[in-house]
């Protein structure tokens, strides 16, 4: 056999094989079968925490439905999707922390505890009722909450989706 015609040959047969094989990569971190998965309802979340922070409820909401809009193919619907996320802030909590000799905080702890109903109509095992996720922050006590509220809260709240995040589509 000639060298150009067994180099055709081979390039013919690899192309076969490779159009035989398939390999699915995902860099979103989502593993949903988009065949069958094509919808997201995402509820607002109220804040029933006894402490409100009045913006929290929408950042949250908020955030949440970017991060399905920006790591998935899902179409936000405004009712029932084949996935449909709600719940409630339950829990916006400040606490002393790492008390001293003199009986006075060294730090104070921010918590952001939220709980959640994931409901998959397509694959319907995967879902979840009242899930709980909390997150939490330190800041040195000296500091006032209010100049520090802000940047403690969008880290919780990026931390917070990322838990939900990875509990729905990640399936962690």
């Amino acid at each position: 056999m000639n060298k150009p015609l067994f180099a055709l040959l081979c390039s013919a047969l690899s192309a076969l094989l490779l159009a035989g094989c398939s390999v699915s990569y995902h860099f979103n971190g989502a593993s949903i079968d988009y065949t069958r998965i094509k919808t997201i309802h995402i509820q607002e979340f109220q804040n029933l925490a006894p402490t409100v922070y009045p913006p929290l409820a929408t950042k949250f909401s908020e955030d949440l439905k970017y991060r399905f809009q920006t790591r998935t193919r899902l179409t936000q619907v405004s009712n029932q999707g084949d996935l449909n996320i709600e719940g409630e802030i339950i829990g916006y909590d400040i606490t002393p922390e790492a008390v001293q000799e003199n009986a006075l905080a060294a730090k104070t702890k921010l918590t952001i505890t939220v709980n959640v109903r994931y409901t998959n109509l397509v694959n319907e095992e995967e879902s979840f009722e009242d899930k709980t996720f909390t997150s939490f922050a330190t800041f040195d006590a000296s500091q006032m909450l209010t100049d520090v509220q802000d940047q403690l809260i969008e880290d919780l709240v990026t931390d917070l989706i990322n838990q939900i995040f990875n509990a729905t589509v990640e399936n962690w």
